[in-house]
């Protein structure tokens, strides 16, 4: 069975990790100088890096070649050739235990996990505990891991990811240096599935490739899980295809909208609005892009300086959208107005057997209406 493409480019290296330049710089100068701390917060959105960084900091801690070479120590790399780099890459590392929180989360759990601490490593130098999805600990599980991490064994590393910083206790928090793992920019996830593609050699449209780092939400997991998908379709790589298997459209669909919501022309509108529908295309997700674009069309007529800021999320292509939709609004409150009605709309569509009725009504009021662009 082949691998999954998000286990086939799975970074190795801290340098391999997109978008977390500030989490990259300190864990480097701390691996150059062997200042691993005992514990560690990775919290941010799913698919953003959180375990990938924790196994890399778990190579990190145990690499023989760091152990033996200090000049490859300064660095601040594992070397992914000696053993225990290979046997945590591989998942089969006896000194490095992955636990997942949200099915083994009672007290009887961390009872076990403080008994396995005290023993030291059978072959590393370190321990390294990650659990992951921290927050779902009980109550009580909590307390239990609060006092390990009060006193922890110099051979034990604890690294705890979770989506839901805020639910884990304060003073947890307090014992752990905390990192954030932010959502990845667009245009970092799409160079990315640019390099995917080539190294898979997919033949794959770029507006379709955009698709896909757009549906993913910044987060890259999601990004890969959606190519592989696109994978299976052999070479129907296209804008076409990758819309009909998301059930959403793509920029240029939304921008075509946009740009006849903004000319007024009522006729245009509904019958593209249609032609979507009949397509089978998730009409509530639409709303919400259209919703976006339209928040960004009017930011940036009025604040130039954000297309540096749009610039990480869109291309140039896209930016150029903007500006010209931008040109046709000549009454600003039409375009508030019309983004409020979109969504109203769009908390209707969400319950609504019959999706299209909220948006067809928003789009005949505000067009129907005495403004003029």
């Amino acid at each position: 069975m082949s691998l999954a493409i998000y286990r086939k480019y799975r970074p190795k290296l801290l340098a391999d990790l997109i978008g977390q330049d500030v989490f990259v710089e300190v864990i480097k100068n701390a691996a150059k100088n062997e200042k691993l701390s005992h514990a560690y917060l990775f919290y941010g959105p799913r698919g953003t890096g959180k375990t990938t960084a924790a196994r890399i900091v778990a190579k990190i801690a145990n690499c023989e070649t760091r152990a033996a070479d200090s000049k490859f120590r300064a660095k601040g790399e594992p070397c992914n050739k000696c053993r225990p780099c290979k046997e945590i890459d591989e998942g089969r590392a006896l000194d490095v235990m992955e636990i997942d929180a949200a099915s083994n989360r009672g007290i009887e759990e961390i009872r076990n996990l403080k008994q396995g601490i005290r023993l030291s490593p059978t072959s590393y130098k370190y321990k390294v505990f990650i659990i992951d999805e921290a927050h779902q600990l009980t109550k009580e599980a909590s307390n239990a891991l609060l006092k390990t991490l009060e006193e922890p064994p110099a051979h034990a590393i604890f690294i705890l990811a979770t989506t839901e910083q805020e639910k884990l206790l304060p003073t947890i928090i307090s014992r752990t240096q905390r990192f954030h793992f932010r959502r990845l920019p667009i245009q970092e996830i799409l160079m990315k599935l640019n390099k995917i593609a080539i190294g898979e050699n997919l033949k794959i449209d770029n507006a379709a490739l955009g698709l896909i780092a757009t549906a993913s939400e910044g987060s890259f997991r999601d990004a890969e899980s959606l190519l592989d998908q696109v994978i299976s379709l052999g070479d129907g790589g296209t804008l076409e295809n990758v819309e009909r298997l998301l059930g959403k459209v793509g920029f240029v669909r939304t921008a075509t909208l946009a740009g006849y919501l903004l000319e007024k022309d009522l006729q245009a509108a509904l019958s593209y609005l249609g032609e979507i529908n009949e397509s089978g295309y998730n009409l509530v997700q639409l709303n919400k892009d259209l919703i976006h674009y339209l928040r960004r069309v009017l930011s940036l007529k009025f604040d130039s300086d954000l297309e540096e800021t749009f610039k990480r999320e869109m291309t140039a292509e896209e930016i150029n959208w903007l500006k010209k939709h931008g040109a046709l609004i000549k009454n600003d409150q039409y375009a508030i107005d019309l983004i409020k009605s979109l969504i109203r709309a769009y908390s209707e569509m969400r319950y609504s057997p019959f999706a299209i009725v909220p948006l067809e009504i928003a789009i005949i009021e505000n067009l129907k209406a005495p403004n003029t662009t």
